[in-house]
């Protein structure tokens, strides 16, 4: 039997998680069972339990790995308010709206998860702590006071904005969820939104 280089191994694991990523953010973790998320990463039932005792422990990892990736970008933008104004706006964009696949785990799932298993909900805690962390760094260093407290207003803030504005059915109304989360965000961060990047009606 052919015997796979750890790096092919550390590779497909990969593969699994970031396309069972995409699949639990549009359907939910019961939308798909292993066979499917299997398949969606080109994978054998077999395969999957190499790398994966469960499913259980699949949707662990990929909520820890999401959101590391998450705090990874904020993380790696230069320190200041107008990379949380950036932040922001890209956050509560109608690109982000419009593809949960690709987008926040918090925003697609955070309903989903608070009714998980332990380990995940340990994974997703951990991660939320070091976002808001991510954060609460750019605020303190642009001198906002309570930057920790504005860090967790803002990460919630962004998170059920986002949710609200998917939920709806009137187009217009989730637009105008969009554009006033926007102008709230940086009124809590203690920056003034800008006129050419403020979402808008027009322009979403």
């Amino acid at each position: 039997m052919a015997r796979y280089a750890p790096e092919h191994k550390d590779a497909t694991r990969r593969r699994m998680v970031e396309t069972s990523g995409r699949r639990f953010k549009r359907d939910g973790f019961d939308g798909a069972g292993i066979s499917a998320l299997v398949a969606d990463a080109g994978l054998t039932n077999g395969a999957f339990y190499g790398h994966f005792p469960s499913k259980s422990a699949l949707i662990a990892t990929v909520v820890s790995e999401q959101l590391a990736a998450q705090v990874a970008a904020v993380e790696a933008l230069p320190l200041g308010l107008a990379s949380v104004e950036a932040f922001v706006r890209d956050y509560l964009s109608p690109g982000h709206r419009d593809d949960p696949a690709n987008g926040c785990p918090s925003a697609a799932l955070l309903d989903e998860i608070s009714r998980q298993d332990l380990p995940t909900r340990e994974a997703y805690t951990d991660g939320a702590r070091a976002l808001i962390a991510a954060i609460e760094r750019h605020l303190d260093a642009a001198g906002s006071d309570g930057a920790r407290d504005r860090a967790i207003g803002l990460f919630t803030l962004l998170v059920s904005s986002l949710q609200l504005a998917r939920a709806v059915t009137d187009p217009d109304l989730s637009d105008q969820v969009l554009s006033s989360a926007y102008r709230n965000a940086m009124s809590l961060a203690g920056a003034s939104p800008s006129p050419l990047s403020t979402p808008t009606q027009e322009s979403l």
